[in-house]
């Protein structure tokens, strides 16, 4: 059985205005949209949401066409990169905002975590918050009773369970805020890439929760992350957005290599904008012909430049560290190269790392980055760009081949009687 179906969906926003422009058109769109519940009837042919091109319309598609369903009891996890569609969608699911087109079916009580404090109550304590979030979801007080006890538990906040959310930090509001939405029974849960504000511990809890929640209780769980294993180890399926549009569904290692394509076309990585104190704001790799778009030969070097940004008046952790990881794209670490954050001195910080082509085999490899306070707290996790090594008939390849195996580093030997 179905538990959510997306029919057709489409979300069209108009740039820099919020209104249709005057009082009448505002009211006419209020009564055909809520009222009548048609289509909009302003709505316009738009372009496509790519935020790397300025494009001549003034309204765009945040969403289009949009067709898919999840099955009860799925883990399905939406992926793709910023400005995809991805928290559009999950917003579209939660009934935060209405699509302009087509039409969301959602059996059950849906929970969601969308953004740090959603749904919270700033002036209200923390044990508040939860009666308030069960009662929206349609719990009585008796049966949010009978769960706040673990609830409290969970989150770790029973210190300050009776102090104003406020006062909480962000990662206490993520703890709290995903207690009460994993624990409060929900069909459908929904969660946002927030758990990326939680500390490391908090994390590994969390996805075991939402492991719980699906294959033991037979909940819904529709899960957006950038953090790649978390896919991995949760979910079963996944749905890869591109400017708006479904590219591609399948199971999640299928959709996940989708993702990072076949290593010929991620040069380039791009974060605008982070809920993390310290994030990566841009990956480059250089060194390549630009035709080529990151095929590098064996006898090549490989250079790639990763920039990251720290919010102003945020102080790192002494202990802190970069670090910048090459896996393949079935996630198997090849190597690691780390720096002490400290080094960061202003908001914004560069740093260049050289690396010889000639030890990796041929194969497909992918570069993380990762801003942490080793086994404690992530700041940042990335996986950013792609890279393919090719064979170009190197005397080593012709002698050795390369059909098995990871590295190609030649150790020398030394006969002993």
């Amino acid at each position: 059985m179905n538990a959510i179906e997306f029919d057709h969906v489409g979300k069209q926003y108009r740039l820099g205005l919020v209104s249709t422009g005057t009082f009448s058109d505002d009211l006419t769109r209020w009564w055909t949209m809520h009222v009548r519940h048609k289509e909009d009837p302003f709505l316009k042919i738009g372009e496509t949401n790519d935020r790397s091109h300025k494009g001549s319309s003034n309204f765009v598609w945040a969403l289009k066409d949009i067709n898919f369903n999840v099955e009860q009891g799925d883990v399905v996890g939406i992926i793709g990169k910023n400005g995809a569609g991805k928290s559009t969608l999950l917003k579209l699911l939660s009934r935060v905002t209405a699509p302009s087109v087509g039409e969301i079916r959602a059996r059950g009580r849906i929970a969601s975590l969308l953004e740090v404090g959603t749904g919270f109550h700033p002036e209200m304590t923390g044990r508040e918050n939860i009666y308030l979030n069960g009662a929206i979801m349609g719990m009585t007080k008796q049966e949010i009773t009978r769960k706040l006890d673990e609830i409290v538990d969970f989150s770790g906040c029973e210190r300050y369970i009776d102090t104003p959310v406020k006062r909480y930090s962000s990662g206490m509001t993520v703890r709290l805020g995903f207690a009460i939405a994993a624990h409060l029974e929900p069909e459908i849960l929904v969660v946002d890439e927030v758990l990326a504000v939680g500390d490391a511990e908090f994390q590994k809890k969390a996805i075991g929760k939402m492991q719980d929640v699906s294959r033991g209780l037979g909940r819904t769980v529709l899960f957006v992350s950038h953090n790649m294993d978390s896919m991995l180890n949760l979910c079963q399926k996944g749905v890869l957005l591109e400017n708006g549009s479904v590219k591609y569904m399948g199971d999640i290692k299928s959709t996940v290599a989708e993702y990072f394509g076949n290593g010929d076309a991620g040069n380039i990585f791009v974060q605008s904008e982070s809920k993390s104190p310290v994030y990566v704001s841009k990956v480059c790799l250089n060194g390549t012909d630009e035709n080529k778009k990151g095929l590098i030969a064996f006898d090549e070097e490989i250079f790639f430049t990763v920039t990251l940004k720290k919010k102003e008046g945020f102080t790192i952790d002494r202990q802190a560290l970069l670090s910048v990881i090459i896996m393949t794209l079935n996630r198997t670490r090849i190597c690691n190269f780390d720096v002490p954050l400290a080094e960061m001195k202003d908001d914004e910080w560069s740093i260049q790392y050289n690396y010889k082509a000639s030890t990796l085999l041929p194969n497909k490899y992918i570069i993380r980055v990762v801003a942490h306070v080793p086994n404690v707290q992530f700041y940042d996790r990335q996986d950013t760009c792609t890279f393919k090594v090719s064979d170009d008939g190197t005397e080593f390849l012709k002698a050795n081949g390369a059909g098995e195996g990871l590295i190609a580093y030649m150790p020398t030997a030394k006969v002993l009687k």
